[in-house]
């Protein structure tokens, strides 16, 4: 049975920080009310959405009202405005993807769909799927705001919108943007994904307990950018990564996720020098030295990479992309640095 307006307001209020966090992000909260400018999410104070409240009457959630204007409203109101939408279709529509609900029409067609194993490689494939590539995202706009601009094969990297994000099992499923990875084996082959949810203007990571979560079968593989060869660069963070990538743009490089994911990544067979990229903290010391020993053993020279502070892209973001290069140049074998390295770097 198709929902009614009220059953879309009564939703949408049931879960109000998270609707004002997305459609009305130039504001915050204060208490047990959202303020911002106006419905149209402008900045300032003189609207307030109230958070809490019973399920109808004057202090309902959901409800809010604007000071400066006498406007009052629920939450499909915020939507509308905030949108720039006029028919309640694409309102509802607007509304029920938010919230996740299926579309009337297609939610028949939808049961006959079996859902991948939530967590599974086959749930990574499909996320990874659904989502586009990073070009003009707010992806591309969260890196370059970290002080990123070399973003040349960052295919492995994209873009959704609406990524489902569950605080706990016993909270309701909410949506942000997200960064989404690709985990994938020596062969290509992707075995999961990573999801780093964003803020909705891309300006840093969502404010959520966790922003960061992996799904599949990570151990031993890893997000990739470049087809390693000889010589290969491994490190935990994907931001760490792609920073270093900025003063060795031709280097094949890994982000392996975490320290411990570091230390059991395999190695391609045609590798014979492998960058460890050092976070400077107890888990990267410990990664480096597995890293070391299991590299020596399979007949790999091992070279550590380390940051002045407390990753490369701290490095970048403090001292700079000219500071950066100074410091990894001395740190790499002297024939790569030619063949690496950027031209004006080298």
């Amino acid at each position: 049975m198709p929902e009614t307006p009220h059953d879309l307001a009564r939703r949408l209020a049931d879960r109000a920080e998270a609707v004002c966090r997305h459609y009305l992000s130039a504001g915050h909260r204060e208490g047990r009310y959202w303020l911002v400018g106006d419905v149209r999410n402008t900045p300032g104070r003189s609207m307030f959405v109230r958070l809490k409240g019973g399920e109808s009457g004057k202090g309902a959630a959901g409800k809010w009202t604007d000071a400066a204007t006498g406007e009052h409203g629920d939450l499909l109101d915020v939507i509308r405005e905030s949108c720039g939408l006029t028919d309640f279709k694409d309102i509802a529509e607007e509304a029920r993807a938010f919230l996740s609900l299926p579309h009337p029409e297609l939610e028949r067609a939808r049961r006959r769909t079996s859902a991948a194993p939530a967590g599974s490689p086959e749930a990574a494939r499909r996320l990874f799927a659904m989502s586009q590539p990073i070009s003009g995202t707010l992806v591309e706009t969260y890196l370059r705001r970290r002080g990123i601009t070399t973003l040349h094969g960052t295919g492995s990297l994209r873009f959704h919108p609406r990524c489902f994000y569950r605080p706990d099992e016993y909270s309701a499923t909410e949506t942000w943007p997200a960064m989404i990875a690709s985990v994938t084996d020596l062969g290509g082959g992707l075995t999961g994904a990573h999801r780093t949810w964003l803020a909705p203007d891309g300006s840093c990571k969502a404010p959520i307990g966790t922003p960061r979560r992996a799904m599949g079968h990570l151990l031993g593989h890893a997000v990739r950018f470049g087809v390693a060869h000889d010589v290969l660069a491994a490190g935990e963070g994907i931001e760490t990564i792609l920073s270093l990538r900025c003063v060795l743009p031709f280097m094949p490089m890994v982000a392996a996720l975490s320290a411990a994911h570091l230390a059991a990544i395999l190695f391609p067979a045609t590798v014979g020098r492998l960058y460890i990229v050092r976070d400077d903290d107890p888990a990267g010391d410990g990664a480096r030295d597995s890293l070391i020993e299991r590299a020596h053993a399979a007949g790999i020279e091992a070279i550590v990479l380390s940051p002045a502070l407390g990753d490369f892209n701290e490095d970048l973001r403090t001292l700079g992309l000219i500071a950066l290069r100074a410091q990894v140049r001395p740190q790499l074998a002297p024939e790569d640095v030619a063949r690496f390295m950027s031209p004006e770097a080298a």
